[in-house]
């Protein structure tokens, strides 16, 4: 949700939590998947006073998919995966924890890549019969070699040198007001970290790399803590 915060408002927050305002009073709010069905808006005035808003949040409702890949992606075994996978958490937390200058989540995004939707925000997934964590983002089936442009502007927090065990050649754009989309499974990267990109400059190609069953686009998006479908951003597909 996009707001515009009242006149003179010096203080949002989002049940308790600060919320960014922008130059102009705008801010950005959102809900993850589990998210309570309830949170409270307030906006602390120069006077002190108070103005709360109550917003309802509805349930979603969540497939199960079942995927033919190893729950541990591309790691040799669990050992592996096991030393491996905390240094790639500690980047990718990294990432996520700098804040940039952007307005790119002002803007309406577009699609990355255009294909067939082969994977859905939100569903339940098991990894030959061991359950994983829900998919956290929207999958789109390309060949690879594909080449995907940035959803909107932004500037690179992550580009992975190497792949990650479940991500792959990973990378990660932050739109600003803590809102970034991550691009997993990548073939190929066309940009570094500190680049700034506009909306709908090529960023790389689509791959297969990591826990991936053939090419194609994972695009994740994130609002701080909040895991976000990318489909509730972005336009209709091909419009």
């Amino acid at each position: 949700m996009l707001g515009q915060a009242p006149g003179g408002t010096r203080a949002l927050t989002l049940d308790g939590r600060s919320i960014a305002l922008d130059r102009d009073g705008g801010f950005l709010i959102a809900f993850d998947r589990d998210a309570a069905p309830a949170a409270r808006l307030v906006a602390t005035l120069a006077d002190g006073r108070s103005i709360a808003r109550d917003i309802a949040v509805a349930p979603g409702a969540w497939r199960i998919e079942r995927i033919n890949a190893p729950y541990r992606g591309s790691a040799a075994s669990d050992a592996d995966f096991a030393r491996r996978r905390p240094a790639e958490l500690a980047l990718i937390a990294a990432a996520r924890d700098m804040r940039v200058e952007s307005d790119g989540w002002k803007q309406r995004f577009r699609w990355p890549v255009t294909g067939r939707l082969s994977g859905v925000f939100g569903s339940q997934r098991v990894y030959q019969g061991q359950p994983g964590s829900y998919h956290s983002g929207t999958d789109i089936a390309v060949p690879a070699g594909t080449p995907f442009v940035a959803p909107a502007d932004g500037v690179v927090t992550l580009a992975a040198d190497a792949p990650f065990t479940l991500e792959g050649y990973l990378l990660i754009v932050d739109h600003g007001m803590g809102l970034s989309s991550a691009f997993l499974h990548c073939q190929r990267l066309d940009v570094k970290v500190g680049d700034r990109v506009v909306q709908g400059q090529v960023l790389g190609t689509v791959g297969s790399t990591g826990r991936a069953t053939g090419p194609h686009m994972h695009w994740g998006l994130k609002w701080n803590d909040a895991r976000l479908d990318p489909a509730k951003l972005a336009a209709p597909m091909g419009r």
